[in-house]
């Protein structure tokens, strides 16, 4: 097709208008950015109190009032100007920027394309003033109390194409509101009001973060989340992590906030998505509020006309100080977060341990090792004949045998036994509910096991938590393996060359102490080649040019790369599913408590490494409501 031909026109100034009808192009979208930039204005005024008042979906009208500090009369016309704010006056506040908003554009360019009306009062003010239409208009006397309300009617009526790219007024209120919880999310210590078309929606008092997110993600978030608080330098990152039972089919439950901003970073959603990749089950998203605090001259806010991404000056330390904050959160599954290990089985030793001494733990390990590789010999050690199989007349509720429990399933016949003392559990003990998994009562249908804690029923599927158990072992003993060595790699016989874009070509040449110490020596050939030299031994056999595509991706976008451990983990996985115990394998009681235990001292034991439960929880006063007790 041929381009339109263009009138020729001299080169002039644009209008004052036109140039803030331009700027609304980027800043107001849609109704849900008023909303966002004068929420953000409020808060930054010292706002505690909110109120926000929206007329079909915000398009008719967008009223928002709050208890902040107030503008004066003489800067009311400024506040309407173009490039005019109180929050940066140089370079040095533009690259340390502490507040929300600092533009200086949004309620110029909302001016332009609607109908606005500022009324504000000072603590130290007779009355309230207002301006109306724009910075040109007269400042007049007006009645009000401390703080500011901005009343923004007729969104986009003198460019009425605008509006025609607009929604129905039910979908634009649900971006409106969807506004106000990010916003009310990140700043519990601030009470919001929401109305629309004059009935009241949404109301939050101040509160704290926990019952705050609980009101706005709903009571399923509420009871499966863990709280994280952990600091590294000037980093520090705080609030929720939902279990992986609270994920969802959509990514409508995730909230990153970066200094108190909402952000939509690809960085922190990547660093997350990691955090869950081993206990998040197929095409599911993790549900939290999460809030990032670093020194602002360390991360750039500038980026986007709507600061909805951000730059981090140092991206992979940034990456890895959430990843592992997140993991570690993950790792304190509900099975574990009653306090110690159980005392008589300890968590399993690792590669290279031997056999254990009878008492010290409950797996003997043969083991044949490669770069890395171990056969598991599992040999279960019954109790010595003749030990005693204490009952717990002082328990109530309890009466299981807690004599050692030997290792799990797949010991041959003949293998040998290794003999262990039994263990006697006190009363004391069991109050303190040291076991939460409580103790087997019986196997169903060679799938589940049956067991009764203090709280009820535990219902446990036997192959998913045996996998699991394995699968953190082998994690472990990996990173036993290579802790503290240089990464084995597998040199090519023949260097496996592919063409590459000038940026992977760059990203290359400028990362290679990266790439070495992920194993991999990947160097340009030319400017257009690429020639892949070694690997990590473990991925020797993995399709090379992939590999290093993969990893030059992540070590471009993050500073690093997952995809390491994301292959290892995966080999790893593989082991695990066909090593753990099958379905329909009869257990004995002995067998079936010493998987409670291994359960109990194993990280991530909720979930298998495909995501899926390994054990849910009955409670007494539900199996009561079943048979109508009480009633």
């Amino acid at each position: 097709m041929n381009a339109p031909i263009t009138p020729h026109r001299p080169i002039q100034a644009l209008p004052d208008q036109l140039i803030s009808q331009i700027a609304a192009g980027e800043v107001v979208e849609r109704p849900s950015a008023v909303v966002k930039e004068l929420l953000e204005n409020a808060l930054d005024s010292g706002a505690t109190q909110i109120t926000v008042r929206l007329e079909e979906g915000g398009v008719k009208r967008i009223a928002i009032t709050d208890n902040g500090r107030g503008i004066d009369k003489d800067q009311l016309p400024l506040a309407l100007a173009r490039h005019a704010t109180s929050k940066i006056a140089s370079l040095h506040d533009l690259e340390n920027v502490g507040t929300l908003g600092f533009r200086g554009e949004a309620l110029a360019s909302i001016a332009s394309v609607a109908a606005v009306t500022v009324t504000s009062r000072t603590a130290d003010a007779a009355h309230a003033w207002e301006i109306v239409g724009s910075h040109n208009g007269s400042v007049a006397p007006s009645s009000g109390a401390h703080g500011t309300t901005v009343d923004v009617q007729d969104l986009y009526f003198n460019t009425p194409a605008r509006r025609k790219f607009l929604k129905s007024e039910q979908t634009e209120y649900g971006h409106c509101a969807e506004v106000v919880r990010r916003i009310a999310l990140a700043r519990p210590d601030v009470s919001f009001s929401l109305s629309h078309n004059g009935r009241t929606i949404d109301q939050w008092n101040i509160s704290e973060l926990a019952k705050r997110s609980a009101h706005i993600l709903g009571n399923d978030f509420a009871e499966a989340r863990l709280a994280l608080d952990e600091s590294a330098g000037t980093l520090r990152i705080h609030g929720f992590a939902g279990l992986p039972t609270a994920s969802k089919a959509r990514a409508d439950g995730q909230f990153f906030y970066v200094n108190g901003r909402f952000v939509r970073d690809k960085l922190l959603v990547h660093a997350v998505r990691m955090a869950y990749q081993d206990v998040l089950h197929g095409d599911r998203f993790p549900s939290y509020v999460l809030a990032l605090d670093l020194d602002p001259a360390l991360v750039d806010v500038n980026v986007h006309p709507s600061k909805i991404e951000v730059r981090f000056r140092d991206s992979r330390s940034v990456h890895q100080f959430v990843f592992h904050a997140v993991q570690r959160a993950l790792a304190q599954t509900s099975a574990t977060a009653f306090g110690s290990v159980p005392a008589p089985l300890p968590a399993a030793s690792t590669l290279g341990g031997g056999d254990a001494s009878p008492g010290a733990g409950i797996w003997r390990r043969e083991q044949t090792q490669t770069s890395f590789g171990a056969q598991f010999t599992n040999t279960f050690a019954p109790a010595a004949p003749g030990a005693a199989r204490p009952f717990f007349a002082d328990a109530p509720g309890v009466g299981q045998d807690t004599a050692a429990y030997g290792a799990l399933f797949g010991g041959a016949a003949s293998s040998p036994i290794t003999q262990v003392e039994p263990y006697i559990a006190s009363a004391e003990a069991m109050a303190r509910e040291e076991y939460p998994l409580g103790f087997a009562l019986a196997q169903l249908h060679g799938i589940y096991i049956l067991a009764q804690n203090t709280k009820g029923l535990v219902l446990v599927d036997m192959h998913a938590a045996h996998e699991r158990i394995l699968y953190e072992q082998l994690k472990n003993a990996l990173q036993a393996q290579v802790s503290g060595q240089d990464m084995q790699v597998q040199s090519l016989l023949i260097p496996v060359t592919f063409y590459a874009d000038a940026i992977e070509v760059s990203t290359a040449n400028e990362n290679q102490d990266t790439l070495k110490a992920l194993g991999f020596d990947i160097a340009a050939l030319s400017p257009t080649t690429l020639a892949v030299r070694s690997v990590p031994t473990l991925l020797k056999n993995a399709d090379a040019q992939t590999l290093a595509r993969d990893v030059l991706r992540d070590v471009r976008e993050y500073g690093g790369s997952r995809v390491l451990i994301e292959r290892q983990n995966e080999l790893l996985g593989t082991l695990a599913c066909h090593t753990a115990v099958r379905a329909n394998r009869i257990l004995s009681v002995q067998e079936m408590n010493a998987l409670l235990r291994q359960m109990e001292s194993t990280e991530r034991a909720d979930q298998c490494n495909h995501g899926r439960p390994t054990w849910v929880q009955v409670e007494i006063n539900a199996l009561d409501k079943l048979f109508l007790r009480g009633q």
